[in-house]
């Protein structure tokens, strides 16, 4: 590993996917740093950092933003996290693969804000789909490409 290989920042409270996480940059020798309000199992692993920040709504987005650098990958469900860190110049994913890219992350915004909305007004229930076996698949397959595409940008800078 370099001192400016990517890390992978996982907004960690109630994120399906740390195990694959690891299991990338476990392959791939980079840094994963779980954040999150609390909960988070230890690790021995010197790779594996964990961070428990303060309980306010944004606490654990925030310290994200404050860390990521361009390059750096970044694991969120949350679309106005995803929208800054991909502002950030970071390699963004969601947990069922779907990466948030300075292209797609202006309708993510607008469909997220849009079901809020009709949720608000009683027209949405707001169920989300369920996580699947084949989201966690995907997921595995979006990361290593993404891990990969980051090493070799900051590789190459």
């Amino acid at each position: 590993m370099t001192e400016n290989a990517p890390i992978i920042y996982v907004d960690a409270d109630a994120c399906p996917v740390k195990d694959e996480v690891v299991k990338v940059a476990e392959r791939l020798d980079l840094i994963v740093t779980f954040v999150s309000n609390g909960g988070l199992r230890p690790s021995r692993d010197p790779m594996i950092r964990n961070v428990v920040v303060s309980k306010g709504a944004d606490a654990a987005d925030d310290w994200i933003v404050e860390n990521a650098r361009p390059n750096d990958i970044v694991v969120t469900a949350d679309i106005p996290l995803a929208a800054r860190t991909v502002a950030l110049g970071a390699h963004v994913l969601g947990p069922t693969g779907r990466p948030f890219t300075p292209e797609s992350i202006g309708m993510a915004v607008a469909m997220r804000d849009l079901k809020q909305h009709l949720r608000e007004t009683g027209e949405s229930k707001g169920y989300n789909a369920s996580f699947a076996p084949q989201d966690r698949s995907r997921f595995l397959g979006a990361l290593d490409q993404i891990a990969r595409r980051a090493v070799k940008a900051v590789q190459a800078s």
